[in-house]
C-alpha cells in the first residue's frame, strides 16, 4: 500500500556533511508526523528528529545543533541534513512515517510505516 524509500546515505568523514531523503508514495491520504530514527550496532534504535504535519520540529538532544529535518508535504518527503558529523552518528537511519491511507478504517487511524534503512558511516 504504501512505500517509504530512503536515499543519500554513505561515507563521509568527520565533521563532512549528508543529506538524507525519505520519499513516501502509494495509497496515500495524508501523512501526519514523520520521523528519523537510527540504531548503531548493539545499540537500541532511537529516535533522531521528528517533524508534524505543522513544520513543528523535536530533535534528540545529542543531535539539536548538527541536525535539521524538514519536509515537502507536496512530494511526500521528509528530509535530514546532518552536519558536523562525528563517529558516534554512524548507524543505520530509518524512516518512520504516521500515514493514513484509502485503507485506514477512519482519517483519525493512520498506520506507521517504516523506510528500509539506509547507512550512514563516518570515518576518516
Amino acid at each position: 500500500q504504501v512505500q517509504l524509500v530512503e536515499s543519500g546515505g554513505g561515507l563521509v568523514q568527520p565533521g563532512g556533511s549528508l543529506r538524507l531523503s525519505c520519499a513516501a508514495s502509494g495509497s496515500i491520504v495524508s501523512i501526519n508526523h514523520m520521523a528519523w530514527y537510527r540504531q548503531a550496532p548493539g545499540k537500541e534504535r532511537e529516535l533522531v528528529a521528528a517533524i508534524s504535519i505543522t513544520g513543528t520540529r523535536n530533535y534528540a538532544d545529542s543531535v539539536r545543533s548538527q541536525f535539521t529535518i524538514s519536509r515537502d508535504n507536496a512530494k511526500n518527503t521528509v528530509y535530514q541534513q546532518m552536519n558536523s558529523l562525528k563517529p558516534e552518528d554512524a548507524a543505520v537511519y530509518y524512516c518512520n512515517a504516521e500515514i493514513v491511507t484509502y485503507y485506514s478504517p477512519s482519517y483519525d487511524s493512520p498506520d506507521d510505516y517504516w523506510g528500509q534503512g539506509t547507512q550512514v558511516t563516518v570515518s576518516s
